[in-house]
């Protein structure tokens, strides 16, 4: 089975449509992490919306705009279906396509630890347990810092709460939530945004429905 079918095969464990325009996308760009507007408009299915294709890379946060509106954060990004456009992947999104391209298999786990461990973390082999414990505590795919800070706690890696966000952010693993700012002015906390991709389980139709109050 070639890169293309695998990654495909990947891809069809969590998501139902537009997986064979993705897969071809996600293919073409995983080498330099980057594709082109028009590079993608030769790769979608017949019969298949560019638009909604870009969306779903998009709400997954598979494949992000570069365009922005302010910060580089997830949130700010500004999705044009339009020739000039360039669209890129998070480094954890990245690693899930290579290790996906080999197996057929969408395993977050063993690509949080690669990327965490390429990107020189210290701590990598604790990072899937970190992630973990951040998903159990997240509300619609959220969590604070003093959330994260338990989260180390627990694993003994408080001192490093500062610098594990750093590489967390690098990672593709999470982005700041801008658009938390009521919340987190509330709680006095920062937001941040986990990558959804890193957990299939999760419904993205129920983003922006479910309680986010922390």
């Amino acid at each position: 089975m070639n890169k293309q079918k695998q990654i495909e095969k990947a891809l069809s464990s969590f998501l139902r449509e537009y997986v064979s325009s993705l897969a071809r996308i996600l293919n073409a760009a995983v080498e330099k992490r980057r594709i082109s507007y028009e590079e993608i408009e030769k790769l979608i299915a017949p019969r298949e919306d560019i638009e909604e294709v870009l969306l779903l890379g998009y709400d997954w946060r598979i494949l992000l705009p570069v365009r922005s509106s302010k910060s580089m954060e997830w949130g700010d990004r500004v999705l044009l279906p339009l020739p000039g456009e360039i669209y890129e992947l998070p480094n954890v999104v990245r690693y899930l396509v290579w290790e996906a391209a080999g197996s057929g298999i969408w395993e977050p786990e063993r690509a949080v630890a690669v990327v965490a461990r390429e990107m020189g973390e210290p701590a990598w082999a604790q990072v899937p347990r970190l992630v973990e414990i951040l998903e159990d505590n997240a509300k619609g795919m959220h969590v604070t810092a003093v959330q994260i800070k338990k989260a180390c706690r627990a694993l003994d890696l408080e001192d490093r709460v500062d610098s594990l966000i750093a590489d967390l952010k690098a990672c593709g693993i999470l982005s700041p939530a801008l658009g938390y700012l009521p919340e987190a002015a509330k709680k006095r906390t920062p937001v941040y945004e986990l990558n959804p991709s890193l957990f299939p389980r999760y419904n993205i139709s129920h983003r922006g429905t479910e309680n986010t109050e922390f």
